[in-house]
């Protein structure tokens, strides 16, 4: 039995390009979905699986990110500073490595979220993680039950649950959702370059070590500015 996961990162530095003329006033993850910020979505859905500390990292718009997240109670937040320079996703993780607790802990992307089917995501993926086998796990959502994503999708399922990448020109039923366990060994030892999580997913594909777990219930991707109104009938059609 693997240890409890107690941290999370959440990677909400981009600068949220799709999302503008939004974010010329403000960074993406302050954005409003159904009476909510971006970020808080998130952060919600860590508070309910019980990770205690989240460490969020900051570029766009950083002094408004660090104001909003002093008014969360839960959970911890510790902000990872990348004014100077944008450092990837990986590349971010890498950085915030520091702040970070445990030999494994959740990424999430502050621009997508979901609603949980019967039970929290983020627990299932807590159960299912096992580093003996894994170099990440990865929530994949299919694309008949997603709102605001409009993409070929990113990977197919091989029958022992191992993820593999979507070939040139043709469509995989499964995209990625925005969250993922790694370990924090896979950041160690980084030389201070910028570098994409992708990297790391190729090289577990390599070694058959990239696993996915298929969300439960409604991924919600707000990537520009008509996907807040998607995403917010969406929100209020489960609530009903």
């Amino acid at each position: 039995m693997t240890a409890p996961l107690t941290d999370a990162m959440v990677l909400a530095a981009g600068l949220g390009t799709r999302m503008r003329p939004i974010t010329d006033t403000r960074p993406k993850p302050l954005v409003n979905v159904s009476g909510r910020a971006l970020i808080d979505h998130a952060l919600d859905r860590l508070e309910q699986a019980g990770v205690a500390r989240a460490v969020v990292n900051v570029h766009h718009h950083a002094d408004q990110m660090e104001a909003h997240l002093k008014t969360r109670r839960a959970p911890e937040i510790a902000v990872s500073d990348e004014r100077a320079r944008l450092l990837d996703s990986g590349g971010g993780v890498a950085h915030a490595l520091p702040l970070l607790n445990g030999e494994a802990f959740f990424i999430l992307n502050a621009d997508t979220f979901w609603i949980d089917g019967a039970r929290s995501n983020l627990a299932r993926m807590a159960e299912m993680w096992d580093p003996a086998r894994m170099d990440a796990l990865l929530l994949v959502a299919a694309l008949t039950s997603s709102v605001g994503f409009d993409g070929a999708g990113d990977f197919a399922f091989s029958t022992d649950g191992r993820l593999t990448r979507r070939p040139e020109r043709q469509v995989t039923p499964f995209a990625y959702a925005g969250a993922a366990i790694m370990p924090r060994s896979a950041f160690e030892g980084w030389d201070g370059a910028p570098f994409s999580l992708n990297r790391l997913w190729t090289a577990a594909i390599e070694r058959e070590r990239l696993h996915g777990l298929r969300l439960d219930g409604l991924w919600l991707h707000v990537g520009d500015p008509g996907a807040i109104t998607e995403a917010e009938r969406a929100i209020a059609l489960s609530a009903a």
